[in-house]
């Protein structure tokens, strides 16, 4: 897999995946337009919709109506002893209807817990960073 970086102007950087252009942008207090999230949010959010889409999966195997079902991901930082925030703890909360089967409670956090991003941040592969004349 390639992914192609470009930088449309201002504080955006694009991500081209297979023709697909992923945005990113800066806060306006960062210098950005806020057009777009920023890479790290971004990232963060790659876990939440990561999770997601087994639980959708879990579901629509089992044609299990996903109305009423959502996922929050909540982020838990601490401060590092020279003062800023360090993100401690990722928290997702599997949100279903009242009227969801109890018997698979488990059974959706057990296959929202088999997210590949998950499984690749406690696995981290190694980077290499180049610069590349052309």
């Amino acid at each position: 897999m390639e992914i192609n970086i470009t930088f449309p102007g201002g504080k955006k950087v694009n991500a081209d995946l297979n023709g697909m252009v992923i945005a990113t942008d800066q806060p306006k207090l960062q210098g950005g337009d806020g057009s777009a999230p920023a890479p790290y949010a971004l990232f963060l959010a790659s876990l939440g919709t990561c999770a997601g889409i087994y639980v959708l999966s879990f579901c629509q195997e089992r044609k299990i109506p996903t109305e009423g079902i959502t996922l929050t991901q909540r982020m838990e930082y601490v401060k590092t002893p020279e003062g800023r925030s360090s993100l401690d703890r990722i928290v997702i909360d599997i949100n279903v209807p009242a009227d969801f089967p109890e018997k698979y409670h488990k059974a959706m956090v057990k296959v929202a817990d088999q997210c590949a991003v998950k499984k690749t941040i406690l696995n981290p592969p190694k980077f290499e960073i180049n610069t590349v004349v052309r």
